[in-house]
């Protein structure tokens, strides 16, 4: 095999991995760090950090294969999807699954380093990001599986850095399931009417013409929730601030999906990640200056 075919596979596993499409990574990471932060007052285990961070990314890439390995018979009749490395045969089934296997293996090892208690969660953790994929057929739903799944970073960081997970952990949890479920819901807006045709179930569908109202309701759950967090950690003045500009771009995601133009509303996708990014600059801050 030459270098030319070499790299070009490669390339193409990169792209299965979504790996040149960051915003997966970060706002999956966002949750995992408000967690550690937390759960070790501002000085988080080097350790336990850099698995973490390390195993986010290896498993978002992996939950990003197992998904358009789920989807290799709808992602080609998608406009946002039909280039993806699968669709368009670039991909096989069978490259796609032992790519899989050696992502979750690698993130597994990492996991290994760590206690006993998180070496169990991440079993769960597996579960989740193996079977989401496959949600969208069976259940109206998905979106609200994805965040159960995406939200499991928070108990795993809690347990890792404190071998516990406290009520405020599972607060947190909840908190950014809901958060998945918003930003998953302003993505699947994109793909709509392309899921409707092909028989694809998502949340924008199932909520309908009253899918604005219903995730503004979700914002403000969990912003709700993200005070407690604050009230149970009895915070200061300066995570509270943070929350409140963090709350913002919530503002402003409405503001981007009120007419539903795909655009926009992927737009608003995006912009999930400066919510996440708020916060944990005001948990940072929040130890930084008691220090």
């Amino acid at each position: 095999m030459n270098r030319e075919i070499i790299f070009d596979r490669l390339q193409q596993y990169w792209l299965l991995a979504r790996f040149d499409k960051p915003i997966g990574i970060l706002i999956l990471l966002w949750p995992a760090l408000w967690a550690l932060w937390l759960a070790s007052s501002g000085s988080p285990d080097l350790l336990v950090l850099s698995v973490i961070c390390f195993g986010v990314v290896l498993m978002r890439a992996a939950g990003c294969v197992i998904n358009d390995y789920a989807d290799r018979d709808f992602d080609p009749h998608v406009e946002r999807t039909k280039l993806r490395p699968m669709a368009a045969g670039k991909v096989q089934a069978k490259e796609a699954l032992i790519i899989f296997v050696v992502l979750c293996l690698m993130a597994f090892s990492l996991v290994l380093l760590l206690n006993t208690y998180t070496i169990l969660l991440s079993f769960g953790g597996a579960f989740l990001a193996a079977s989401y994929p496959f949600m969208k057929r069976y259940t109206q739903l998905p979106q609200a599986y994805l965040g159960i799944a995406f939200g499991w970073a928070v108990p795993m960081s809690f347990a890792a850095q404190s071998n516990e997970i406290p009520l405020v952990a599972w607060l947190m949890y909840l908190a950014t399931a809901l958060w998945a479920l918003v930003y998953d819901t302003m993505y699947a807006m994109v793909d709509k009417d392309d899921d409707l045709k092909i028989g694809i179930k998502s949340t924008a569908i199932l909520f309908g013409d009253k899918e604005r109202e219903i995730m503004a309701i979700l914002q403000i759950i969990i912003i709700l929730l993200m005070v407690q967090v604050g009230r149970l950690q009895d915070l200061s003045w300066i995570y509270y601030v943070a929350l409140a500009g963090a709350s913002l771009f919530f503002v402003y995601q409405q503001k981007l999906i009120f007419y539903r133009n795909k655009k926009d509303c992927f737009t608003a996708f995006l912009n999930s990640n400066w919510f996440g990014l708020t916060i944990f600059i005001g948990l940072v801050l929040e130890f930084a200056l008691k220090l």
